[in-house]
């Protein structure tokens, strides 16, 4: 692929990121400290637990892209999250958001075993932002549907990263629909094994 071609993979990837951090980051607004203990769609996880969550995923997605690889060193001075998971939450993806943005020409990126273009990992971060953006609002009893042109293209990205293997460990089996429930983020949550209803 040439370097054109892979600036574009790269800029589709990091578009799609940010238009899934914009949702979530609207959906934070929604969060209360008194929800800090209401359940999620997330099996096992109160609120406070997914937000610590995503705060380690945007951690993950930044330095992935800042240093190429995966590792342990996590030198953090987002704000600790423990004391406020949504004020960390919203710094950490604003500071994913512009590491992405401004990464020149970036290599492949070291995932455990694993060697992945930018654009697949930008992809995947935008299904995993976007989900918990919408679980977050469910946690806080309100319905914030995925917009439809960002669950559109989210579902056709979401087979490449969710395969029959992955159920039930990683994600909950897929969602039967009712024909009420048919709206592209409806499908998505529920291929993620979520019930949209």
């Amino acid at each position: 692929m040439n370097a054109g071609a892979t600036s574009t993979v790269v800029t589709g990837g990091v578009a799609l990121l940010e238009r899934a951090m914009a949702y979530t980051l609207g959906g934070l607004l929604l969060v209360t400290p008194g929800a800090m203990s209401n359940p999620t769609p997330c099996d096992d996880w109160d609120l406070r637990a997914l937000l610590l969550h995503m705060n380690d995923s945007l951690l993950t997605l930044h330095q992935a892209i800042a240093v190429g690889h995966l590792d342990d060193d996590n030198d953090d001075d987002y704000g600790d999250p423990a004391l406020d998971p949504v004020a960390s939450l919203r710094n950490r993806g604003c500071r994913m958001i512009g590491a992405w943005a401004n990464a020149r020409d970036p290599g492949d990126i070291s995932i455990v075993d694993r060697v992945l273009t930018p654009g697949i990992v930008a992809a995947a971060g935008a299904v995993e932002v976007t989900v918990h953006g919408w679980d977050v609002a469910r946690a806080c009893g309100q319905d914030r549907p995925v917009p439809r042109a960002l669950a559109e293209e989210l579902l056709e990205l979401c087979p490449l990263f969710v395969r029959d293997a992955d159920r039930p460990t990683r994600f909950a089996p897929r969602v039967d629909l009712t024909p009420a429930l048919d709206s592209p983020s409806d499908r998505l949550v529920a291929f993620l094994g979520r019930d949209p209803g």
